[in-house]
């Protein structure tokens, strides 16, 4: 790609990425979506968490890896008893890095 060719599709992502996050924005409450999507709506950021969560404890260097010998599946698993036990996500958080580390380690 010649160097307009990258500006132009800088460019492009810029313009593409300022209309979708300020569609709902500009538009206001001219708009207004059925209700079941936004009930819909309502799962969005837990869904983008699961995505974003689930592949690192799954993956490791990008091979899965579900043996029991992968740190972050342990620490997890034992993060997710720990909440539905607690109910406290600063107090979950918490939990796992500190049987992430634990595990890693070797302690």
């Amino acid at each position: 790609m010649s160097d307009w060719e990258v500006w132009a599709v800088i460019f492009l992502l810029m313009v593409a990425t300022f209309i979708a996050r300020s569609g709902f924005w500009l538009l206001g409450h001219r708009v207004q979506l059925p209700p079941r999507v936004q009930e819909a709506l309502r799962y969005a950021p837990a869904c983008a968490l699961a995505a974003i969560v689930v592949p690192d404890l799954l993956l490791s260097g990008g091979v899965p890896d579900v043996s029991s010998h992968n740190p972050k599946l342990w620490a997890g698993l034992l993060a997710i008893a720990f909440f539905l036990v607690r109910r406290n996500m600063l107090q979950t958080i918490f939990f796992g890095m500190a049987v992430f580390t634990y595990i890693r380690l070797g302690l």
